[in-house]
């Protein structure tokens, strides 16, 4: 049976999905900055406001496919009460939280997939699983970072040859230009697919409290919600993962920050035309190694890339067990 909520506890619960938005933009914040901060490019201060500005006009430029993929296509939308809405974004907020803190640079995306999921078992048991919907999500833990890598690596390549003839000092001042373009781009890339995520939450809420009488759909006001929150969280930056990609993982010239911006922008428009939620920091983490594998593979720290591909591998599932955890323990004390 739907748990009809007061209008109260409604308006509260949307406001904790826009806290996850927040949060979600204040943690990946590095996806969008670290290379522009790191090539030394732009100030922190300004990058922000660069990458904030134009995740929040990415609604502009995008569908709505990946919200409905969230919203309908993870866990069957009538099985979804505000318990398990709530426990979904718990696991969420937690796992993004432990990340944060540790430096981590995991993906948020995922941890709403593992605790929405978490949340759909736990009250319905396996069946509540769009299994379709889910394979694609979980297909994307590879092939997002796989597609960042490959089209990073053709890039410094094709890049590569182009300005063969010119100096090191002309290179430079070129690429300093062009990053502010390729981070828009990516900026865009992580609005238009991050900010979708908590769209499709919020809308199946409202679905479920039977806000849609005539089918499922994003209302314009939870669309413009999500991406001011996404952005006001990028405002905020989240500097310890900053540190992470820009400087950890390889060091980075404006050419190759460029094309790790670029290639990473490239797969997220694709993925987001498909209505794929592809996590941003998975995507960016392979395009920057790839622009650092076609230095040498030496340039490559393997050991920071190999642990970062660990917290991928424990995301789904970590963010699951808390949001199932969460719901067992709200359906015992409600």
């Amino acid at each position: 049976m739907t748990e009809i909520l007061s209008l109260p506890i409604l308006v509260g619960l949307i406001a904790v999905a826009l806290a996850f938005d927040f949060l979600n933009g204040l943690h990946d914040a590095a996806n969008s900055i670290a290379t522009i901060v790191s090539t030394r490019v732009l100030r922190p201060s300004y990058a922000v406001f660069w990458a904030a500005f134009f995740n929040f006009i990415a609604f502009l430029f995008f569908g709505l496919t990946v919200a409905e993929t969230v919203g309908k296509g993870i866990v069957t939308p009538d099985i979804v009460t505000p318990g398990v809405i709530f426990a979904a974004l718990t696991g969420a907020i937690a796992w993004n939280v432990i990340t944060w803190v540790l430096g981590i640079p995991s993906s948020s995306s995922h941890a709403l997939i593992g605790g929405l999921v978490g949340a759909g078992i736990a009250r319905a048991g396996f069946g509540a699983v769009v299994w379709s919907g889910f394979g694609k999500t979980a297909a994307a833990i590879v092939l997002s970072p796989l597609f960042g890598f490959v089209l990073a690596l053709l890039l410094v390549a094709a890049v590569s040859w182009i300005f063969v003839r010119s100096t090191p000092l002309a290179v430079d001042k070129t690429f300093r230009t062009l990053q502010f373009i390729s981070a828009a781009l990516y900026s865009l890339g992580h609005g238009g697919n991050d900010a979708q995520k908590t769209m499709g939450i919020i809308a199946v809420l409202l679905y479920s409290q039977g806000y849609m009488p005539g089918g499922f759909h994003v209302p314009f006001w939870v669309v413009i919600s999500c991406q001011a929150a996404m952005a006001l969280g990028t405002l905020f930056g989240g500097w310890r993962i900053v540190h992470t990609m820009g400087s950890k993982i390889t060091r980075l010239t404006p050419m190759q920050g460029f094309c790790a911006e670029t290639g990473g922008a490239m797969t997220l428009f694709l993925a987001t035309w498909l209505g794929v939620p592809v996590s941003t920091t998975h995507t960016i983490t392979g395009a920057i190694v790839g622009v650092g594998a076609a230095r040498r593979t030496s340039a490559v720290r393997w050991n920071v890339a190999s642990n970062i591909v660990f917290a991928w591998v424990l995301t789904l599932p970590a963010a699951g067990l808390i949001g199932a955890g969460t719901y067992l323990v709200v359906r015992a004390v409600s």
